[in-house]
């Protein structure tokens, strides 16, 4: 056997060993669930609605209860204005609605933008939206 069929031997062993741990590593992570992806590639456990709500910091602007505070409004009128279609749509693209006369009076309030959700998949943006459509006013 010459060097170089040696060389071409060691080289397909490896390969075949390297693809044998890989074989077995994807075995062990199967725990994962598939929908457990949030916007930035990060593996999330499933989460539930305040949960998602939290993560995407939205309790940054809206408040820990999301009761409003300086920078955002209530989120517990949502259902007043809202379907879950065009909640969900609403989060992937706020200023789509911009010409909206609700929102021009909520600039001139809060003086804050709402930022785009489009990064967090539409079935955890749906998540959220069930989350938010049941929320009762106080």
């Amino acid at each position: 056997m010459t060097n170089a069929q040696k060389w071409v031997l060691i080289i397909f062993v490896i390969f075949i060993g390297l693809l044998a741990v890989g074989r077995l590593t994807k075995n062990s992570g199967e725990d994962v669930t598939e929908n457990s992806y949030m916007g930035n590639g990060q593996q999330q456990e499933e989460l539930d609605g305040m949960a998602l709500i939290q993560k995407a910091g939205c309790t940054s602007c809206h408040g820990s209860a999301l009761k409003g505070t300086s920078l955002a409004p209530s989120l517990f009128a949502a259902k007043e204005y809202w379907s879950r279609d065009k909640l969900i749509n609403y989060l992937r693209n706020p200023s789509s609605y911009s010409g909206d006369s609700r929102f021009e009076k909520y600039k001139e309030i809060y003086r804050t933008i709402m930022p785009a959700f489009n990064n967090i998949d539409v079935k955890q943006l749906g998540i959220i939206a069930d989350y938010l459509l049941q929320l009762e006013k106080e």
